[in-house]
């Protein structure tokens, strides 16, 4: 038997990667939906992410898909506001779905699409990754890991 895992891989962010944050979207004041229409969001740190695909090829079980993504449990439009807190910008403005649908691109559409929570506990089970950075709020406070 072939010994591959597949890696479902989310919202990858880092402080040092271009477009690594939601900063610039806030900068630009891009929308995000309403309290009534707003999705769940999945995030991982590319630190985590790199030191999970390596655990993935040692402890990784065969056919396996293994969810790479912290304990955070946001909707996407309380991260953006607590992301634009802890930059000190204006908090994005919300719009509904229908709105959405003409002002946004489709690429900011795609990620307001579907609402998923995943769950991360072959990532901690069975790779026994110990996330540096357990949510993003302590991967967007903290730009190195000691």
């Amino acid at each position: 038997m072939p010994r591959v895992s597949v890696l479902r891989i989310p919202g990858i962010y880092a402080l040092d990667r271009e477009g690594g944050t939601p900063k610039e979207r806030l900068q630009r004041a891009t929308p995000v939906l309403q309290p009534s229409d707003d999705v769940y969001t999945n995030h991982i740190h590319a630190d985590d992410l790199a030191r999970a695909t390596v655990l993935s090829l040692w402890r990784g079980r065969p056919l396996r898909v293994v969810n790479v993504s912290d304990d955070s449990d946001l909707m996407m439009g309380d991260y953006m506001d607590w992301a634009a807190d802890l930059w000190q910008l204006p908090r994005p403005p919300r719009i509904s779905r229908a709105q959405a649908q003409t002002e946004l691109p489709a690429m900011s559409l795609s990620f307001m699409s579907e609402s998923r929570r995943l769950h991360n506990q072959r990532l901690k089970q069975e790779l026994r990754l110990k996330l540096w950075f357990p949510t993003v709020r302590e991967g967007l406070q903290n730009p190195t890991v000691v």
